[in-house]
């Protein structure tokens, strides 16, 4: 599943990647491949403007970490990111339901 498919929703599952703490950019790539089995290989291209995006909007903090020689940008959820999360949750769950209900419904009222 590439990006396209998943436009509307990446801010919500980048947001939910770093609910269990902060994470640099290249982890937010992995932690999206394992929790899909593989399905959400998205490239860096992808992910850091949406990054840069949710940071600039409040939703995720960003500080700088050194390590091995290396600087990373550390991302960490906001309070009004988990705010941001917790809407983007109901309101998935709504729509999914809405659209089972649809699909499920065999074109009978």
């Amino acid at each position: 599943m590439g990006p396209q498919e998943l436009k509307g929703h990446l801010d919500g599952l980048i947001l939910a990647m770093l609910e269990a703490g902060p994470l640099h950019g290249y982890a937010v790539i992995t932690a999206l491949r394992e929790h899909s089995s593989g399905a959400l290989e998205l490239p860096a291209g992808t992910i850091y403007p949406v990054l840069h995006r949710l940071e600039r909007r409040g939703l995720i903090a960003g500080t700088w970490s050194e390590g091995a020689g290396r600087k990373r940008r550390i991302y960490a959820l906001t309070t009004t990111g988990r705010k941001d999360l917790a809407a983007q949750r109901d309101n998935w769950n709504t729509f999914s339901r809405l659209i089972s209900r649809v699909l499920t419904a065999g074109g009978t009222p």
